[in-house]
C-alpha cells in the first residue's frame, strides 16, 4: 500500500498547506496524519480502518480496537462509539499500543519523497532525521523557499540552519556508574521493542474476520532486585543473544530450578535484560553481557522488560469465569516478620492478577497445607491484589509480624508448568517434583527418538565470523598412561550436544603434546565415532582406547573470529566448563541434532513467537533464531520451543536461503498447525 502524496497545488488547501511538513516532507492539513510512501504493501493489521493508512501513534480501545491518536481523537469529537463496533466509548477510555506495536510500525520501510534528488529508502521513524540532515531534495525545496520569501537576498548562501533531531544515539556500554540508568534503559527498550528484519509478531497474525479481537501485546519493563547470601553464588538462568548475533537483545532462555533466580520468581524465561547494575546492555556482545551477569556481589540490579501477553480478557470475561471457581480463606502466622511462607509467585498473562506458581518443601505454606499451586491471590491482609504484582504481594509479606491472612480463588485441576530442571526435559508432561537435576532413564531415551542428525538438505554453510578447524591429533604413549582430559555433552544430553572437552588436565599426555584444547568437539579416537555417542559411551570408548599404546585423535575446533571468550570458570551443577551459547553457532551443520516441534493453534490464536534472521543483502544468509514467546499463546503452552533456538525448516520445507519475506508468508498460512524443525543450544549459564 502506498500513501499517496497530496496535490501541493491545490488552491483549497493554500492556506494550510502552504509548506512542506518537515517531518514527513509532504503537504497535509497541520492536524491531519503525516503522509508517508511505503515500499512494500503494509499489512492489512497494521492498518487504521479510519484513514486507511499504516498507524500512526497507535491507540488501543478497550474492545480490543487500534488507531492513529489524530484519527480516533477527531471520530471522538463527533461521536461516542468505536468504529469497528460501534460500542459505547470515550477517549479517555483509550490508550497507547505496547511499545512492541509502536516500534514495529516505526521500523515499516519509506521512500523518502524527493525521488528526484533522493532515492533512498529507510525505517518510517528515521525519515525526519533524513530529510532535516541528509536529503539533498529537502535541502534543495529549503533554499528555494528560502529565496521565494527573501527575493532581495537571491543569490546569496543561505546562512545554516542548526536542526536539532530527536534521533536516538547508539547506546554504549558505560565504564561505570548508574548515572545513566534512566538514558541506558530507554535505549535498551526501543532496541527490544523494534522489530528486527523477519520478525514475525505474534500480535498481527489474526486474520479479518478476527479483528474485532484482535488485542495489545502487552511488555512492560521492571526492576529486579537479586540479593545472594555467598556473592560468588551463579544466578541460575540460561541466556541467548547479544548484538554480534541476530537476536540483538540479550533473552533469558531457562530458569534453573532451585537457583537464586528460581527463589526470586519475578524473572521468567523470554524475559529481555536491558540493564546490569545501571549499565545498559541491549547492545553489547555476548560475551560482554555473560561478563556483566556473571560479576559477584550481594546485590544485583536488573531491569528487564517483560511480556505479559494479550490484554484479551475483559471484566466481564473474567466475573464469568470466576463464578466456576471456589473462593477460599487461609491464614499463615509467622513466629516472626522476617520468617519466609515459602511461596513463589508468578503473573500469568491470559487471566489477571497474581498466582501460585509453587510452595517450597518444607515452607510455613506447604506445611500448612491449604495453599495449592495456580491458586489465584485475590487479596492478602485485606490489600486489593487482583490487578497487583508479585512484588506487591512479597511487601506485604515482609511487612507482616504475624498473620497473613490469603484470599484465593481456586480452579479446581488447573495447574501451572514446572520450571525447567539442569539435565531434564522441558515437556510439560513431566510431572516429576524432584529437584536433584535428573530425569528417568526411559524419559530421554524416549525423546532421543524426536531428534535426528541435520539431513543433507538442512545443511548450510557456517555463519559469518566462525571457521571450523578439524585436526588429526597421534600420540605415541605409555598404556598405563592417561590422556588426561574431561569431557561434556553426549547424545543423551537435554540438548543432544557432541561429545566436547571440558579441561585438558597437567598430568596426561594430551596436556604435554599440547594440540587439544578445552572447547574442543571430539570426533573420533582410533577411527571410532563418537560424534553419536551418549556421555557415558564416550567415556568408555575413550577409556578403552587410551589403553593402547598409540592413539589417534579426531577433533575439531569452533573458532569465532569476532569475539574473544572471556575467562568463564563456571562449574554447572556437578560438571565442568561448558561452552557459550555463541560457540555452539559456529558448530558444521552435519553435526547437529534437530527436533521436530508441532504446534497446534484455534482460528482466534495467532502462533505466539517472534523470529529474526533470514538472507539480507549486507549479512548473506544468517540462521532464523525465535526471538520471544509470548505467554498464554500455543508455541508458551507447548514448552518445546526456547528463545535462540534456530528454525531450520518449516512443514520440511528448508529454511536456508530464505528471506524473512519469503519465510513469514509460509508462516502465516499456516492456519492451525504447523511442524518447526528446530536446532536447540543451551543458553550460556550465569
Amino acid at each position: 500500500m502506498l500513501a499517496t502524496m497530496a496535490d501541493p497545488i491545490a488552491e483549497e488547501h493554500a492556506s494550510q498547506v502552504s509548506e512542506l511538513c518537515c517531518e514527513c516532507g509532504q503537504f497535509h492539513f497541520l492536524l491531519d496524519n503525516h503522509l508517508y510512501n511505503f515500499q512494500d504493501e503494509v499489512d492489512d493489521e497494521l492498518i487504521c480502518h479510519i484513514c486507511l493508512q499504516p498507524l500512526l501513534q497507535p491507540m488501543d480501545t478497550p474492545c480490543g480496537h487500534t488507531y492513529c491518536f489524530k484519527c480516533l481523537e477527531n471520530f471522538m469529537q463527533e461521536y461516542n462509539f468505536c468504529p469497528m463496533d460501534r460500542k459505547k466509548l470515550s477517549f479517555q477510555q483509550c490508550h497507547k499500543s505496547s511499545l512492541l506495536v509502536r516500534n514495529l510500525l516505526d521500523k515499516l520501510i519509506v521512500f523518502c519523497p524527493f525521488k528526484a534528488e533522493c532515492q533512498q529508502t529507510m525505517q518510517r521513524c528515521e525519515l525526519e532525521a533524513h530529510l532535516q540532515n541528509r536529503c539533498p531534495g529537502f535541502k534543495k525545496y529549503k533554499s528555494e523557499l528560502q529565496r521565494k520569501k527573501n527575493p532581495v537576498s537571491k543569490g546569496k548562501e543561505d546562512p545554516p540552519t542548526k536542526v536539532e533531531t530527536n534521533m536516538p544515539k547508539d547506546p554504549e556500554v558505560p565504564s561505570g556508574g548508574s548515572s545513566l540508568v534512566a538514558e541506558s534503559s530507554a535505549a535498551a527498550v526501543v532496541s527490544l521493542g523494534t522489530a528486527e528484519p523477519g520478525l514475525v509478531n505474534p500480535a498481527f497474525e489474526e486474520t479479518e474476520e478476527d479483528l474485532p479481537q484482535r488485542t495489545s501485546l502487552v511488555a512492560e519493563t521492571t526492576t529486579i532486585e537479586i540479593h545472594r547470601e555467598d556473592p560468588e553464588e551463579e544466578l541460575g538462568m540460561r541466556i541467548v543473544g547479544g548484538k554480534d548475533t541476530p537476536l540483538g537483545n540479550i533473552v533469558v532462555q531457562e530458569v534453573l530450578r532451585d537457583s537464586v533466580i528460581a527463589a526470586d520468581g519475578r524473572i521468567a524465561p523470554g524475559d529481555h535484560i536491558l540493564e546490569v547494575n545501571g549499565v545498559n546492555i541491549s547492545s553489547v556482545t555476548h560475551c560482554q553481557a555473560v561478563s556483566f551477569l556473571r560479576h559477584p556481589g550481594p546485590v544485583l540490579h536488573l531491569m528487564v522488560l517483560q511480556e505479559k501477553g494479550f490484554s484479551n480478557k475483559t471484566a466481564q470475561q473474567d466475573s464469568t469465569s470466576a463464578a466456576n471457581r471456589e473462593v477460599i480463606h487461609v491464614t499463615l502466622i509467622k513466629r516472626d516478620r522476617s520468617e519466609p511462607l515459602g511461596i513463589k509467585l508468578i503473573r500469568k498473562t491470559d487471566e489477571a492478577g497474581i498466582f501460585i506458581l509453587d510452595l517450597l518443601e518444607g515452607g510455613l505454606a506447604a506445611k500448612n497445607g491449604k495453599l495449592s499451586r495456580n491458586d489465584r491471590v485475590l487479596s492478602i491482609n485485606g490489600q486489593d491484589l487482583r490487578q497487583g504484582t508479585p512484588e506487591a504481594a512479597a511487601q506485604i509479606i515482609q511487612t507482616t509480624e504475624s498473620r497473613v491472612n490469603f484470599v484465593i480463588l481456586r480452579q479446581p485441576g488447573a495447574q501451572l508448568p514446572d520450571l525447567v530442571e539442569d539435565g531434564s526435559t522441558s515437556n510439560s508432561s513431566s510431572s516429576s517434583s524432584s529437584s536433584n537435576g535428573g530425569s528417568p532413564v526411559h524419559h530421554r531415551r524416549r525423546l532421543d527418538q524426536n531428534h535426528y542428525r541435520r539431513k543433507s538438505n538442512y545443511q548450510k554453510d557456517l555463519p559469518q565470523g566462525y571457521a571450523s578447524h578439524e585436526k588429526t591429533v597421534a600420540i605415541k604413549k605409555e598404556p598405563k598412561e592417561s590422556l588426561g582430559i574431561t569431557i561434556g555433552g553426549g547424545r543423551d544430553n537435554k540438548n543432544k550436544l557432541p561429545i566436547y572437552v571440558t579441561s585438558v588436565q597437567p598430568i596426561g599426555c594430551l596436556f604435554r603434546d599440547g594440540r587439544i584444547k578445552r572447547g574442543d568437539v571430539l570426533l573420533s579416537i582410533n577411527g571410532i565415532d563418537l560424534t553419536h555417542l551418549n556421555y557415558y559411551e564416550a567415556v568408555s570408548a575413550l577409556k578403552s582406547n587410551a589403553a593402547s599404546h598409540s592413539v589417534v585423535l579426531k577433533a575439531l575446533e569452533i573458532i569465532s573470529l569476532n569475539s574473544t571468550e572471556p575467562s568463564l570458570d563456571v562449574k554447572e551443577q556437578g560438571f565442568g566448563w561448558s561452552p557459550l551459547w555463541i560457540t555452539w553457532l559456529g558448530l558444521p551443520s552435519h553435526l547437529h541434532c534437530c527436533q521436530d516441534i508441532v504446534l497446534s493453534k484455534g482460528n482466534l490464536e495467532s502462533w505466539g513467537f517472534s523470529i529474526v534472521g533470514g538472507f539480507e543483502e549486507s549479512k548473506g544468509n544468517q540462521p532464523f533464531f525465535i526471538k520471544t514467546i509470548v505467554p498464554g499463546t500455543p508455541a508458551f503452552r507447548d514448552r518445546k520451543l526456547k528463545c535462540g533456538d534456530e528454525i531450520v525448516a518449516v512443514n520440511g520445507v528448508p529454511a536456508i536461503g530464505m528471506s524473512n519475506s519469503e519465510l513469514i508468508p509460509m508462516l502465516k498460512e499456516q492456519r492451525n498447525k504447523v511442524t518447526l524443525t528446530v536446532v536447540s543450544w543451551p543458553g550460556s549459564l550465569v
